[in-house]
Formats: C-alpha cells, structure tokens, sequence
C-alpha cells in the first residue's frame, strides 16, 4: 500500500487542531487529582492476603468463543438500541467531564446505539464477571496518551457495576490511575507516558504538545513501573503527529538533534521492543499493541466540498474511507517491529473501523481547561470542536469489546473440583 500524498492543508492545520485538543489531557489531570472520592482512596490498599483471593474458573461458552480464522477488525457498524449502549454516564460514576458528551449538552444520542459486526463472525458478547475473574490476582496496565486513558476510563466503566460499593476503588497516583475490584485483587490501571518511550512531556500534568523532545533509546524510567504487570495495553501515535519532525535525543552523547517522525517513530518503538524481549515472560505475562485512533478534523474528506469538521455529525460513514490523519507509514513500523518481535505482541487494528465514526468526538461537548466549552465557544465548532477525543459511552467501549475477545481465547472450559 502506498503512502498517499499530504494535502498542504493539512500540513499546515493539523499542529493547530492536535495542540488545541491535546490541552484538555493536561487539564484533566489535574482535575482528576481533586475530584477522587476520599473514602474510596481509603479502600485502595488492601491486605496482602492474598489466599482470600481464590482463582474461580472460568467457563467459556460456544459464544464466548471467536470462530477460527475471524478477523474481528473487518466489518461494519450495525443499528442496535437494544442491546447497547453496555452502560450509560449516570451508571459509572468514574467518567471524566471531557467524555461525558450527553451530561455536557450534546442533544442527540444516536453515537451510544451502534454495534460492531464483524463480517462473517461474532464478537462475544462482554461479561464484566467473566473479566473480573480472568483479571483475578492480576494487573491490567493501559500505556499511552489520553486517547488511551479513555479507552481505561471505557474499561472501567464496563466492569465496575458488578463491584457492590465499598469494594471498589479509583486513586490517581502520578502518572498513574488505578481502579482496583477488591474482592478480586485485581487491578485495572493507566500510566501516562503519550510517546511510550522517555520525553520531557512525561510529568502528568505540566506538560504540553508544543514543546516536544523524546529520549529515543531510553524507557527504563517507564519500564519499571511496567514490569509487574500482568497485561500491558499499549498505544502512541496522535502526539507523534504534531509536525512532520520533531526533537531527540539517541544515543551516549545526548546531542538534541531534530528528526524525521517516522524516523524517530521506528527508532523509539525498536527501543520499547527490546524492552519488551528483555523484560517480558511470555508465559506469564500478555502485551498488546493499539493501532492508532483517528482523527475527523476536516469535513472535505467524507464530504467533498464542505469546510467543517466532525461537529453536528450523527451517523457513521458508510462505505470504504480512511482519513488522512491516520499514517499509513506508521502502520507499516508498527507491522514491522511487532513481526520482528521473538514474544508474541497481539496487534488490535482498531483504526478501520474506528474511521467509520465521524459522528463519535466529543466535539463542542467537552471542556478545555477545566472547564466545559461557552455558549460562545460552542457556537464556534471549527475552532473548538474536538474531534480527535471520543464520547464516552462510545468507540472505545468496542475497542475493549475486541481487547476482552481475545483475553477471552486464553482460557478453556473445565469442571471446578467437587
């Protein structure tokens, strides 16, 4: 596949629209800081015990089985008011005021009622129980930016209402939030680090996109707090994307010299892959690898000769699309590292039909700053719609949908002992 030529204008908005909406993580981390329940902070540490903690089994059904040979990532999304969406806003207490699109105004909710269908296969259908006892004992870890703390944030949605209160937990622990089930010991958490690999964007809080420099062969500082995980999920691609170069440093003498995105990309993500190899028990451990979420900044893409982005949107593209904010290069460094890779690293290509969902941003229905959008604001969407973030309930409930299916594939039938 052929890398397709970049439109100038593109080149030349989209630093402006990524550092516009890449301010809102900031400021939602230092909101998160504050608004944690003090007497849920107070049930995050547990007792070491963990003989309380007794491993049921796990019982897979005929659905609860992907059919051989399915590729979950080709297919398209289908009207379902029925069955979806899997939770609302008023159910999870633990969403943030930047995804909570209805909450914040949005007036339609046609976004929350669509569903995956593969092509000639089935998802399974998501058991939060039935997850909770595949996580028993156990440490589910989602690295990335903040795209990838929404995926978290969709994950913990999906489970925590099976938790009775008292006996589940949300702390922020910079860089990290932590969601912990006690009665299962286990763990569901998010660790910022936006480039996967060291940089000077990597303070939870004082950081901004616009001022970018990597550590191109250094991830040790991460890699530590990474370690003991049972899962890893990671993702990094939308900070990368700023400018076509950005600042680095590789190698013993330290010397900021600038490079090529794509460069920089291969060169940071060899660095995670021999961390991997070197740090990774693949028989004990599990990673997996996000392909990366796209944006729907420009209009013209889906609809020749308009001049907005993806506000107002209310129904997924139909057909064949990819946008240009997706880089195909990138895929192709992601394919190449992860083929080189002696441990097996899952690839979720959730970009394709994560495409398809131009009606899915957050938009004008958002905060920046901490604040959600004017009157004023709102009524200005090509300057303050965010379209690279999404609603949540939204696309990263099936992004997880997909991230269960396959954690699912690990475990077999068996009779519990009489």
């Amino acid at each position: 596949m052929t890398l397709p030529a970049i439109d100038r204008r593109i080149q030349s908005l989209f630093p402006v629209a990524l550092a516009s909406f890449l301010i809102l993580g900031t400021a939602q981390l230092v909101l998160d800081a504050m608004k944690i329940n003090h007497s849920q902070i107070q049930q995050l540490f547990y007792s070491d015990g963990r003989g309380e903690h007794r491993r049921q089994p796990v019982v897979l059904s005929k659905e609860d089985r992907m059919e051989e040979g399915c590729n979950v990532f080709d297919g398209k999304w289908v009207w379902d008011n029925s069955s979806y969406p899997l939770y609302t806003e008023k159910s999870c207490p633990y969403l943030v005021k930047q995804v909570t699109c209805q909450r914040n105004g949005r007036p339609d909710s046609l976004y929350k009622n669509w569903r995956w269908q593969p092509n000639g296969c089935k998802l399974p259908r998501f058991n939060p129980k039935k997850l909770l006892e595949i996580l028993r004992g156990k440490r589910l870890v989602f690295v990335g930016d903040s795209i990838q703390r929404g995926q978290f944030e969709s994950l913990v949605c999906l489970v925590q209402s099976v938790i009775p209160d008292g006996k589940k937990s949300l702390e922020r622990i910079p860089p990290m939030k932590i969601f912990k089930a006690k009665e299962y010991d286990a763990s569901i958490e998010y660790y910022w680090a936006p480039f996967i690999i060291e940089s000077i964007s990597d303070h939870a809080t004082n950081h901004t996109v616009q001022k970018r420099l990597v550590k191109l062969d250094s991830i040790a500082k991460h890699g530590k707090e990474w370690k003991k995980a049972d899962i890893l999920v990671f993702e990094s691609y939308v900070w990368w994307m700023y400018k076509p170069t950005i600042n680095a440093t590789y190698g013993s003498n330290g010397n900021v010299k600038e490079y090529n995105v794509t460069t920089a990309y291969r060169l940071a993500l060899e660095t995670w892959a021999n961390w991997i190899e070197s740090n990774i028990n693949p028989q004990t451990q599990k990673v997996l690898f996000m392909s990366m979420s796209p944006t729907h900044l420009w209009s013209w893409e889906w609809k020749p000769g308009s001049d907005e982005n993806c506000f107002n949107e209310t129904k997924p593209i139909r057909g064949p699309y990819w946008g240009t904010g997706s880089n195909l290069e990138i895929m192709k460094i992601v394919g190449d590292v992860l083929r080189d890779l002696k441990i097996d690293v899952k690839f979720l290509n959730i970009t394709q039909l994560s495409e398809f969902r131009k009606d899915a941003h957050t938009s004008v229905f958002t905060e920046r700053k901490g604040k959600l959008l004017t009157k004023e604001q709102r009524s200005d969407p090509k300057t303050y719609a965010d379209c690279i973030h999404w609603c949540l309930p939204g696309v990263p409930d099936t992004w997880n949908e997909i991230l269960y299916a396959y954690l699912l594939q690990d475990y077999r039938n068996f009779v519990p002992p009489q």
